[in-house]
């Protein structure tokens, strides 16, 4: 794989857990971007914003940070040309959308409930992005279905109360107990955990950075 140096801005451990799967070495940035949806904002739109924005927020951190600690580094930066970069960051974003509305993360287990109930019996959509920073900036959205079997109130409850879906939007975890409620899913699996690993991929190869490298 390419010596490039690989930053997620992103604190998910899904998201570190699918890059591990197709062996992406990187390093994790703890950034923070304002998640609020625009006036007339579509979901594929706002996830786009928000995953170029969180690795907007990466590149800007190293440029401040990470570059004056290393004199080297910086003295490579600042010999190469005007847009030229030494590192690359990726930057993503998930959003589950239900009757065109996009569900966040719950803030109570009532509004946990809630969120289950919407979804119980229905097909959903799952609109995830990924952004990829170097020299330039690439990024792609992924739309995807996931369709619920009938859920129950005590089934609800009771899954509520494993804290799985806490910090999870629509409320629920595709990789964990969830599963048991999915029917069907229409598009990708790593998209709807939160990192599409096709686009990432393709996008990673546009910048340089080979997953499948040629053995040495």
């Amino acid at each position: 794989m390419s010596a490039t140096k690989i930053f997620l801005a992103s604190n998910s451990p899904r998201r570190r857990e699918l890059l591990d799967q197709i062996g992406v070495r990187y390093k994790v940035l703890t950034i923070s971007v304002p998640e609020t949806q625009l006036s007339n904002e579509k979901p594929a739109d706002y996830v786009e914003r928000l995953a170029i924005a969180k690795a907007q927020a990466g590149k800007k951190w190293l440029e401040k940070n990470y570059l004056k600690a290393d004199k080297n580094t910086l003295s490579n930066w600042q010999s190469t040309k005007k847009h030229a970069t030494i590192e690359l960051v990726i930057g993503a974003d998930t959003a589950v959308v239900c009757d065109g509305e996009i569900l966040g993360k719950p803030q109570s287990a009532e509004q946990a409930g809630q969120m289950l109930e919407r979804l119980s019996a229905r097909t959903h959509e799952v609109f995830t992005a990924v952004s990829v920073q170097s020299s330039s900036i690439l990024t792609a959205v992924s739309r995807n279905l996931v369709t619920f079997r009938q859920i129950t109130s005590d089934e609800i409850k009771r899954y509520i109360a494993t804290s799985e879906g806490v910090d999870k939007a629509g409320s629920y975890a595709v990789q964990g107990i969830a599963a048991i409620f999915i029917e069907q899913i229409q598009g990708s699996y790593s998209a709807i955990m939160g990192l599409p690993l096709f686009e990432t991929a393709e996008l990673l190869n546009k910048s340089g950075v080979q997953i499948l490298s040629p053995a040495d």
